[in-house]
């Protein structure tokens, strides 16, 4: 487990530093409730981003993309609602994206950056 959560750790920080160079800022790491966790919470211009970060080593079982199933989807959205009940003043526009790591055969990786991979209104 300790080393399993070193790895995601490790691709959390390389997901955040994907999407800082795209311009994006960190709000927080690892929001933890009762629901489960958000791995990043990041501000999008005036967007609230939500981003669940996956990494895969191999595209067996459908890769990273298929480790978003709805249960995943509803307990980030559950998550998401609770984080905005902690926020004074106005809710800001919110958006769920994910991030999927991917190794490639040849060792490198590759970042597919999923904006609004699902949305809240679907649950």
């Amino acid at each position: 487990m300790f080393a399993s959560r070193n790895k995601g750790m490790l691709f959390e920080k390389r997901a955040e530093d994907f999407l800082r160079r795209r311009g994006l800022q960190l709000v927080r790491r690892n929001f933890h409730c009762r629901f489960g966790e958000i791995d990043l919470i990041m501000r999008d211009g005036a967007t609230l981003c939500f981003v669940e970060v996956k990494y895969r080593r191999s595209r067996a079982f459908g890769g990273a993309a298929w480790s978003l199933p709805p249960g995943k989807q509803r307990r980030i959205v559950a998550a998401a609602a609770l984080y905005l009940q902690t926020l004074r003043g106005a809710e800001p526009a919110t958006r769920f994206d994910a991030l999927l790591i991917q190794r490639q055969a040849d060792g490198s990786e590759t970042f597919d950056w999923i904006r609004n991979a699902f949305d809240a209104g679907s649950f």
